[in-house]
């Protein structure tokens, strides 16, 4: 009642003062208020908040209420969780624009005939700020020449290097997960060109230690001589994950670390564009090379298959005609071995009388005239010629 009255006692400028007093109090306290639980916050299921106060790390805390001090005490910074995983695609290994425009043109359906994917690029949770902030930072900012050639740096951007001198074109895609929250925190500015800078080093040592054919399909003839080059390729995303692991694990070392760790990479490999046709004529010479060979040895089978026929038939023809022979000849060296046999005085004794008959006869029989004589009379005595 006290203060009514008073409040009638005063005068209507008094009465707005400390009315405008009141109300300039409860907004402070309302402030005050909204200042102190500013740091009273939910925390996402698929995030992790860090806490830093003035700066320095306190606590890291999961999904859930997170009690803090109000700032510029305490700080609440919220970080991907335990279980996302974010993709970077990797800018820094595609060609630049402005060579890809100077390079000769090819057929838009030659390129995926020679593409080769290591994996496919699937789901993955990427927050809006992972988007690459140095795109094409490895080709940097050259200008074309005055007399319109591009420089050596320009030119060969997109491009690696393979171990067998050979050239090959990747596209890569980073996934990763927050191992480090406050690491993390610290470098998400530069995380992104960090990553690039990672991915494109390891990239070029993978390659650079590999030949062509362990990357892609680039010489068929060569799988049949040597098969590790498709198990070499199976393993080139592996091997670029486990370099891009060694070289977070340096960054860790010299107290630089980005806080992630390597879920997977996906890898798609490619020949140049400017060497697609000169790939593809290269295939083409092996596939008719190969032809003539195959042609050429089942021409040179089938001639052996009829030399050997021939080589075979002649050989039995001369068997044939060799046991011919040696019948023949048995059968005529017959009567003489039984005779041989006779002589000795084991044979039969009027043998040497049936071979004489049987021989005079044919003798005889041949003979246009024959004249005999008395073997026991020596009082005759034959002249050939006229008798007068």
């Amino acid at each position: 009642m006290s203060s009514d009255v008073d409040m009638t006692r005063l005068g209507p400028g008094a009465q707005a003062v400390r009315l405008s007093f009141r109300f300039v109090v409860a907004l402070a306290a309302l402030a005050a208020l909204a200042w102190i639980t500013s740091n009273v916050r939910r925390i996402p299921a698929d995030s992790r908040a860090v806490v830093t106060r003035f700066g320095e790390f306190v606590r890291t805390q999961d999904a859930g209420l997170v009690i803090a001090w109000p700032r510029p005490f305490e700080n609440v910074v919220l970080v991907p969780g335990r279980a996302s995983v974010l993709a970077l695609p990797i800018q820094s290994l595609e060609r630049d624009p402005r060579a890809r425009a100077a390079d000769p043109a090819t057929s838009a359906d030659a390129l995926p005939d020679t593409r080769m994917s290591t994996a496919d690029a699937t789901g993955g949770d990427s927050p809006g700020d992972d988007a690459p902030s140095d795109a094409n930072a490895t080709t940097g900012n050259a200008a074309p020449a005055d007399d319109g050639s591009l420089p050596d740096a320009l030119a060969g951007s997109g491009y690696l290097l393979t171990g067998d001198n050979g050239v090959v074109q990747l596209s890569a895609t980073l996934y990763y997960r927050v191992a480090n929250p406050y690491a993390y925190m610290l470098q998400k500015d530069r995380l992104n060109a960090a990553l690039e800078r990672v991915v494109s080093a390891s990239a070029v040592e993978v390659v650079a230690g590999r030949d062509l054919d362990a990357i892609l399909v680039a010489r068929p003839e060569a799988l049949r001589s040597d098969p590790t080059m498709a198990l070499e390729r199976e393993r080139l995303r592996d091997d670029l994950a486990q370099a891009i692991e060694q070289h977070l694990r340096a960054l860790e070392a010299e107290h630089a670390g980005l806080g992630v760790d390597v879920s997977r990479v996906d890898v798609q490999a490619a020949f140049p564009a400017a060497a697609a046709g000169a790939f593809n004529s290269v295939l083409t010479s092996l596939q008719q090379a190969e032809r003539a060979i195959a042609e050429a040895r089942t021409a040179a089978e089938r001639r052996r298959q009829e030399a050997q026929q021939r080589a075979d038939r002649i050989v039995e023809d001369a068997r044939a005609r060799a046991a011919e022979r040696v019948a023949t000849a048995q059968a005529s060296t017959a009567v003489i071995q039984q005779l041989e046999v006779s002589l000795q005085g084991h044979g039969d004794p009027g043998l040497t009388a049936r071979a004489y008959r049987d021989r005079v006869e044919r003798i005889f029989a041949k003979a246009a005239h024959v004249t005999t004589i008395d073997p026991r009379d020596a009082s005759h005595l034959i002249l050939p010629g006229n008798v007068r």
